[in-house]
């Protein structure tokens, strides 16, 4: 008895002829296990390549912007440091020197009252050399206050200003009926400051 050994196609199994691809198309078409399928990626279009540039520009200006103000900031910070050292340099250096003023104004204190001595005519010129010694004692009157001005030393304006306790003392009252009460009517110690801060109280006569 012959057998028939054509067997019916399975079902299973997809029927080349009847799909109308081939399988050699099929595999081909299929991706390699393993690749990453860049291959596959379709072409991007100019209006794509053109958006892609204008966010990596876009990027590059946010980086820029920030690395400026980056730059900003320590440029500012720099100028703070500098600040605050020339301030502090300045600082101690009026702190040095503010001893060595304040103890030149008694000095000054007295060579006004020679000052004064002189011009009030008490002295009597016995010579031609006094005139030249008064005029040799008011000469380093003049230097010495300017170079106290130089470095910061200011009078106090006392004569006819009211009493105040942070700038005066007084040391006395007077009756001037042409003045106002409570103001000073007269000097006996100049006082002064230095830059802003009072290094010697005036000495005054107060207006009753």
């Amino acid at each position: 008895m012959a057998i028939d050994e054509t067997q019916p196609p399975d079902a299973g199994q997809p029927n080349d002829l009847e799909s109308g691809t081939l399988a050699s198309d099929f595999y081909a078409a299929e991706p390699s296990s393993g690749g990453d399928g860049a291959d596959d990626a379709p072409p991007l279009t100019p209006e794509q390549e053109a958006a892609m540039l204008r966010m990596a520009l876009a990027e590059a200006n946010e980086e820029i912007a920030r690395q400026s103000d980056a730059v900003q900031r320590g440029h500012a910070d720099l100028a703070n440091a500098r600040r605050r050292h020339d301030e502090e340099r300045l600082t101690i250096q009026r702190q040095a020197n503010s001893r060595l003023l304040v103890g030149l104004l008694p000095i000054v204190d007295e060579l006004d009252l020679a000052v004064n001595h002189l011009q009030s005519g008490d002295t009597v010129s016995t010579d031609g050399a006094s005139d030249s010694w008064t005029e040799g004692v008011r000469l380093i009157q003049r230097k010495l206050a300017a170079f106290l001005e130089s470095q910061g030393v200011a009078r106090i304006e006392c004569l006819g200003e009211p009493f105040n306790p942070e700038l005066h003392e007084a040391v006395g009252m007077a009756q001037v009926d042409d003045a106002a009460s409570g103001s000073i009517v007269e000097v006996l110690r100049q006082g002064y400051r230095l830059h802003d801060r009072v290094v010697q109280v005036a000495q005054v006569v107060v207006n009753q």
